[in-house]
């Protein structure tokens, strides 16, 4: 992926910001290297113009003395100034390829780690707001380096070399300038770090509008049918009110900080000139001591308000960047083993042993559960809701950890593989189908990316999806829209199908999968689906009892027990909970069919 990788595998990234960027400096340590060296090389060279500038002046001032010297003095001027012009130049050129490196870096890396997250974790945090979070973050590190590199570094390299060149001049002039200079920075640094609170705060405030912008946004289709624009206007100018009154004290904090600054800098500027026309007018100074003094009294003057106003933006974007992290880069819940192999799937067996799990704020949906699935089985769950069902596919694919007990997929326990390659064995088909903002063949085909167009034509076919793709605008082409908001939601559960069917897994997952189709084409497809579920592993979820009549065995749960287990005919006979589910369903079938009649 162009020279991008992840982190760690599983790993968390630095806790602190500054380990965060340091992590970055050090992949591309040659570059941004590379980039210190050349500025501090183009501030050097500057500062050698300002005291090639007093030699010129001073030698134009002897009178008595040849021209030769200050021809000089004016050759090392100007080759000094366009040593400058280029060392910049390339310094631009150079650090904007290494600044916009760690830029992309940063946001492939956190895409990376937060696709590793648990759901809990995605059902706690708004899409949009992780979102904005991970740009926030690449533009707060991009932001941080660039004002290294171009506010802040410049101007300590002009300090460190005005100090050089005072030196040369009159020792105390340069400890003078010194001291008082660290002074001002100390005052600076403890007073902006005291206000660091209130850039959090800011920070917060501005991922929680933006992410409830970005909720009411995906979410319109509600917002119209409720006539709720008043009010979602009204909820999100509180949210904007907040965030405005948190940045309005954070810079008028920052403007205090600017006051005293430059209140300082005049004391400064105001006691270097007057003590460099007192040393001419006594004959302790040259007029090139005068003007390089002036020169540079003046360069720090401007380079130290810069330095200070970089320092305060750098205070505002680690406290961004700190934020930021705490929430999109915290440790996985789920985090794959140091030594976690791919998992080897054969048959497909399925083995829950002895589990106990509860859910963090939902209470407990097992305990001491077993249930074993033999390879190649077709297996039924139903139960009124809350029984498990859905929580046990989750357990399945290791989208939860149990808290006691173990889950074995063929003899493998599920905690000691790679959860990627674990997935990689299940095909699933949810009641919600999650379609992404492409065409028909791309949502198709992510079931198996290198299908062919035939492969991808025959799964379309088997799951009767190619009549009204052939319908749409553009065909397979048509972008299906935001979560597939274009369809119905009977089709949008066939291109789910279709992408199970091209996966091609070993375990098959289907939950609910065709309670958004109608009767004739349920009938339709789960004729399809015989070919597709022989062989394999299946489980489906199912609350419509004729999607599971030709399985192998239907598991009736109720409150985390198995309270039936049994072939579908064998239980109907038994008179007991999955016989009395089947009578209800039948008996409203009948009544809609006499209403309808």
């Amino acid at each position: 992926m162009n020279g991008i990788e992840p982190i760690h595998k599983d790993a968390a990234f630095p806790s602190r910001p500054s380990a965060f960027l340091l992590h970055y400096l050090r992949r591309h340590l040659l570059h941004h290297g590379s980039v210190l060296l050349l500025v501090v090389g183009a501030v050097s060279a500057s500062i050698g113009a300002q005291y090639g500038m007093k030699l010129l002046v001073d030698a134009m001032a002897d009178a008595g003395r040849a021209p030769a010297p200050a021809w000089h003095a004016l050759t090392a001027f100007l080759a000094f100034i366009a040593t400058e012009n280029l060392l910049w130049r390339c310094a631009g050129f150079l650090g904007s390829r290494a600044i916009l490196r760690v830029k992309a870096d940063v946001r492939i890396d956190l895409f990376t780690h937060l696709t590793g997250h648990a759901p809990r974790y995605f059902a706690e945090h708004l899409a949009g707001a992780l979102a904005n979070r991970i740009t926030a973050t690449a533009d707060a590190a991009h932001g941080i380096l660039g004002t290294l590199l171009w506010n802040i570094i410049p101007p300590l390299a002009d300090f460190c070399g005005a100090v050089i060149v005072l030196t040369l001049i009159d020792a105390r002039l340069a400890v003078a300038l010194g001291l008082f200079v660290l002074v001002v920075a100390g005052t600076l640094a403890l007073v902006g770090l005291r206000g660091t609170p209130r850039h959090l705060l800011y920070a917060d405030r501005a991922a929680v509008a933006n992410g409830e912008l970005v909720d009411v946004v995906g979410n319109m289709w509600a917002v119209k049918a409720f006539s709720a624009r008043l009010r979602e206007r009204t909820r999100l100018a509180g949210h904007l009110e907040r965030e405005r009154t948190a940045q309005l004290h954070a810079w008028s904090y920052l403007e205090w900080m600017r006051v005293f600054h430059d209140a300082c800098l005049c004391l400064m500027a105001g006691g270097i000139l007057v003590w460099a026309v007192r040393a001419w007018s006594l004959g302790a100074a040259t007029p090139g001591d005068v003007v390089v003094v002036s020169a540079l009294t003046f360069r720090i003057l401007h380079g130290s308000k810069d330095l200070a106003l970089a320092c305060i933006g750098l205070l505002q974007q680690e406290a961004q960047l700190r934020e930021t992290l705490k929430v999109v880069a915290a440790p996985h819940d789920l985090p794959d083993r140091a030594d976690a192999r791919p998992l080897v799937a054969t048959a497909g067996e399925i083995e829950v042993h002895d589990v106990t799990f509860a859910h963090p704020r939902r209470g407990r949906v097992f305990e001491h559960f077993s249930l074993l699935i033999p390879g190649g089985q077709s297996v039924g769950l139903v139960g009124p809701s809350g029984a498990g069902k859905t929580t046990l596919t989750s357990l399945l694919q290791r989208l939860d950890d149990v808290q006691e007990g173990r889950i074995l997929v063929d003899g493998q326990d599920i905690r000691d593989v790679a959860q990627d390659s674990l997935r990689a064995a299940f095909a699933v088909v949810p009641q919600d189908i999650a379609l992404f903002h492409r065409s028909v063949v791309e949502n198709i085909r992510y079931g198996r990316p290198d299908a062919t167009d035939a492969e991808v034509h025959a799964a379309a076919r088997a799951a009767r999806c190619e009549e009204f793709i052939t319908g749409l605008p553009e065909g397979w082409d048509t972008v299906v829209g935001e979560r597939g908001i274009k369809l119905s939601g009977g089709q949008r559960q066939r291109l789910g199908i279709a992408r199970a069917i091209l996966k091609d897994a070993p375990i098959l997952i289907f939950d609910e999968a065709t309670s958004a189709l109608d009767t004739e084409s349920e009938q339709a497809i789960q004729a399809a689906l015989v070919g597709l579920t022989r062989g394999r592993t299946v489980i489906a979820v199912a609350h419509r009892l004729s999607t599971i009549a030709h399985f192998d065995r239907v598991v009736v749960l109720s409150g985390g027990r198995i309270v039936e287990d049994g072939a579908p005919d064998e239980l109907r006979l038994r008179r007991g909970a999955f016989a009395a589910m089947w009578r209800l369903q039948a008996e409203g079938f009948l009544k809609q069919r006499a209403g309808r009649g």
